[in-house]
């Protein structure tokens, strides 16, 4: 079942009555998320294991908070490590050709606007986690939604990880289990989450896309 919809769109989900971008679309206009399990092809996903369990530790880097000249590092909030995806990898390039999918299926849809799309996979080695976030304030940033795409087989509930959605009263609404395949999508600027401790090491990609918040027709710089 997915996860974020109104009742009447769980129901035709189920059934396979709406196009995946359709589903997407209806979470993100109910409760501003939307949990969609084996949203990818498989053949992708596998894919993406491959390609992130290849790249060596000095592949990634610590992961900061914040952007810019606030960019700073905080074990205590965060203790992931990331490495940003590029088109020159196959298996990138299919990933970031399908985000642009859905990025102009979002805007026929919902008009948001939303102007390019940057990502990165996240290894959380045994004790990483992420603390409860939001990841861009109201007018503060061009990231309006965000994306974060799954790649563990076989994780069950004592492997931790999991991803917990706030509702506006604190309460958590969500607990997401970082299964393979499984990809969520809410709105940047109003979706608190934390991710839990994991204890073993646990793979996704984490993205945003943006509005174009410079002048001039310059993007904004990413990152």
């Amino acid at each position: 079942m997915y996860e974020g919809l109104p009742v009447s769109a769980e129901i035709a989900a189920s059934s396979v009555e709406l196009p995946l971008f359709d589903v997407i679309a209806d979470g993100l206009t109910g409760r501003g998320f939307v949990v969609l399990p084996l949203a990818l092809p498989p053949a992708l996903s596998e894919a993406l294991l491959l390609r992130v369990t290849s790249l060596g530790d000095e592949a990634f880097r610590r992961a900061g908070v914040g952007r810019e000249r606030d960019f700073q590092l905080n074990r205590f909030v965060r203790s992931d490590e990331i490495r940003w995806l590029g088109s020159a990898d196959p298996a990138e390039a299919q990933y970031l050709a399908w985000m642009e999918q859905l990025r102009q299926a979002i805007n026929r849809r919902l008009f948001m606007g939303l102007f390019d799309y940057e990502a990165h996979f996240a290894r959380y080695l045994p004790g990483a986690f992420y603390k409860k976030h939001i990841d861009a304030f109201k007018g503060r940033s061009n990231r309006v939604l965000s994306t974060v795409f799954y790649l563990n087989g076989g994780w069950q509930e004592a492997d931790g990880g999991q991803l917990l959605i706030y509702g506006d009263d604190d309460s958590v609404v969500s607990k997401v289990t970082p299964l393979m395949g499984t990809l969520v999508v809410f709105l940047s600027d109003s979706v608190p989450h934390e991710v839990l401790a994991a204890q073993r090491t646990r793979y996704s990609i984490a993205g945003w896309f943006r509005v174009n918040g410079s002048i001039n027709a310059q993007i904004d710089p990413p990152r």
